[in-house]
């Protein structure tokens, strides 16, 4: 059964994808994009307090985006927030024997109900904690970025490239939100307030990781570890040239368990000095 399964992921693989696509763009088209700056309040919900918030977009967008995935890739299972929200043993999924889609319908979701267009849809596969391709979809904005393990990343299909900041200029970096963070999780991310580093609270994350994979930011320091909000940024990050650790210098596990803050930067330089500043934090 496992070689079964692991054949057909090699041979979906080997495809162009653009089913995967195409399931991404009519979720968004049928379910979020129509409720954008269109929601009633009854189609809000908080789910953990005032900043934490879930809409009937979010949902149904998962729910299409469960079966359109897994009918792609028989055999393969869905690990999506929402779900988890309903029902917390769904992250068993994400150190199983299956293919796992790991999906955010609705990325930035506070930016979604106040008609901010920085939202976006994240779908990553992976497979026994390897990260084998991902989606980063911002349909307010239609731009698509797509990436592969070993292939590279495109954005609207033009290759992506991370690069490097210009030597001796202030590094921007995109950090957990304030209204996110516990005290202590803000005492650590102080660290990045000192000469040469701009720390500013993070949008998007899904964004934010598109906006190093592009060069447009230079870093970012999340202190969560939801799989869903960083497997599709990782993965795109990484192809693109970039790079990523936890503040203990080891990989990121989407399967959870990991050393917080971790970072994501354009390059191995630029990683390594974020990581020393919040390492320095004791």
């Amino acid at each position: 059964m496992v070689q079964t399964i692991e054949k057909s992921l090699a041979t979906f693989l080997e495809g162009d994808l653009g089913e995967v696509e195409e399931a991404i763009r009519k979720a968004a088209a049928t379910e979020i994009l129509p409720r954008f700056r269109q929601l009633a309040a009854d189609e809000i919900v908080e789910k953990n307090g005032p900043h934490d918030l879930v809409t009937v977009a979010d949902r149904l967008a998962e729910e299409q985006l469960t079966h359109a995935l897994t009918a792609l890739l028989p055999g393969s299972v869905v690990v999506g927030e929402e779900a988890v929200h309903a029902d917390p043993s769904v992250l068993g999924a994400l150190g199983g024997d299956a293919p796992v889609w790991i999906v955010d319908p609705v990325d930035g979701t506070r930016q979604f109900v106040h008609g901010d267009p920085g939202f976006a849809t994240l779908v990553c596969l992976a497979h026994r904690g390897e990260l084998l391709a991902s989606w980063t979809y911002a349909p307010a904005l239609d731009e698509l970025a797509v990436a592969r393990r070993g292939g590279g990343a495109v954005l609207n299909g033009i290759p992506l490239r991370s690069g490097s900041p210009e030597p001796g200029r202030e590094l921007t970096v995109a950090i957990s939100h304030y209204d996110f963070t516990t005290d202590e999780e803000k005492r650590v991310l102080a660290t990045l307030l000192t000469d040469g580093v701009a720390p500013r609270p993070c949008g998007s994350a899904g964004l934010e990781y598109l906006a190093v994979a592009r060069g447009t930011l230079d870093a970012l320091a999340f202190s969560w570890e939801n799989a869903w909000d960083h497997a599709a940024g990782l993965l795109l990050v990484a192809e693109a040239g970039g790079a990523s650790a936890t503040v203990a210098g080891e990989p990121f596990r989407i399967t959870g368990g990991n050393a917080l803050p971790f970072s994501a930067a354009r390059d191995e330089k630029t990683l390594g000095h974020i990581l020393g500043l919040l390492a320095s934090a004791g």
